[in-house]
């Protein structure tokens, strides 16, 4: 597939997708994706803890991915028909946590760079290089989050995952929306890390996976993305040549038009068993 115009819509009746958004930002980083669709899917984008629909996580008890899966298993249960996942970064993991809840719920799902930072410690060398990463940029974020730095801690945390000077070539508006999710950093860190998963865990997933990596992937992703292409049994794997963790937005196209490929082309028609 060269484009995303090649895309033909495979079925007379509009199927949902529920995407779910990286850290930092909200239900808009899947406009482009929407324009694309045009209409032949219904894309659902539901925001996490931290953004201004949803509120701020109440503090009943430590966080966990659990505590924010469930909005979006809450619309799965809600929906008569499988639905399609749809997840970066931090939503991948989050979408990886809903497919386990709700398997025989969940059509098939698009990964691009899932930050589950709890596999980190199940997959050897390269998986302690990547611990090592995360746990030296959370405990910077946490600490300048705790006293009140959120400036110093978003721009370390966004230098980190898209390179130098990404924090100063960011827009406003976009920093604006940092600095107010900057309280739920820690929080995200930890329930990433926690995750009480085995890697082994993902082998029960059979549905259709695409997962996609950029070519310029940080460490601690490029890992997960690796350990989960050999897990999960019915993956497969996109490099995005170019592109780093942000590659659906700085290469869009090239996303775009491998995730058309995977809506388009697999057969994803529930059986008895299922319902």
């Amino acid at each position: 597939m060269n484009s995303t115009t090649d895309f033909r819509f495979r079925s007379q009746r509009s199927e949902k997708i529920i995407a779910l958004h990286c850290s930092g930002w909200n239900a808009k980083q899947w406009g482009s994706l929407r324009e694309v669709l045009a209409g032949n899917f219904e894309l659902l984008t539901p925001e996490h803890y931290g953004c201004e629909s949803r509120g701020n996580w109440r503090g009943e008890h430590a966080f966990t991915l659990a505590d924010e899966a469930a909005q979006s298993i809450e619309l799965i249960d809600q929906s008569d028909d499988r639905v399609h996942l749809v997840g970066h970064s931090y939503g991948g993991a989050l979408a990886l946590h809903i497919a386990l809840a709700r398997p025989h719920k969940v059509a098939s799902l698009v990964l691009y760079e899932p930050c589950a930072y709890h596999l980190l410690r199940q997959i050897g060398q390269a998986g302690e290089v990547g611990i090592a990463e995360i746990m030296e940029l959370s405990a910077f974020v946490c600490a300048r989050v705790a006293v009140g730095d959120f400036k110093d801690a978003m721009s370390s945390f966004l230098d980190y995952w898209n390179g130098p000077d990404a924090w100063a070539a960011l827009r406003p508006d976009l920093r604006e929306l940092m600095l107010c999710w900057a309280p739920k950093a820690p929080l995200e860190f930890h329930a990433l890390m926690e995750e009480p998963v085995l890697l082994s865990a993902y082998a029960e997933l059979n549905m259709p996976v695409l997962l996609m990596r950029g070519e310029y992937t940080p460490a601690p992703t490029d890992a997960i993305v690796t350990a989960l292409s050999v897990t999960l049994p019915n993956c497969r794997l996109v490099n995005v040549s170019g592109a780093g963790h942000m590659g659906h937005v700085t290469h869009a196209s090239d996303v775009h038009a491998a995730i058309l490929q995977h809506l388009g082309s697999g057969s994803f028609a529930q059986s008895e068993d299922d319902r």
